[in-house]
């Protein structure tokens, strides 16, 4: 199952996320939850990082993405991290046993 955690701030502004897993919906290379998954999460990143110039944490390997940008940058990052995590919740709503959202306050 593929988990998309997302850092929330106690008001509840979002400071990144962290993806990790295989969905097993399909074979690697294969798999559409995760395609779906890995191509929203690197426009969210690509469109902080390197559209709006907004240094951010990046941890990136073959099993997991962490992101976080810093508090101060939160407003800024508003409309591309809630369209990120609608994007997230629609997928686990449409593919419950292959995705899970969570919140963690940071």
């Amino acid at each position: 199952m593929t988990e998309v955690n997302f850092y929330t701030t106690g008001k509840g502004e979002l400071l990144g996320f962290h993806v990790s897993g295989h969905s097993g919906f399909a074979e690697e290379g294969e798999d559409i939850v995760c395609a779906a998954v890995s191509s929203a999460s690197y426009m969210a990143v690509n469109t902080i990082t390197d559209v709006m110039h907004i240094d951010a944490d990046i941890s990136l390997d073959d099993a997991e993405l962490v992101f976080r940008i810093f508090s101060k940058n939160a407003s800024a990052c508003r409309d591309i991290l809630q369209g990120f995590k609608l994007h997230m919740l629609n997928l686990e709503e449409q593919y419950q046993n292959y995705i899970r959202v969570k919140y963690t306050e940071v």
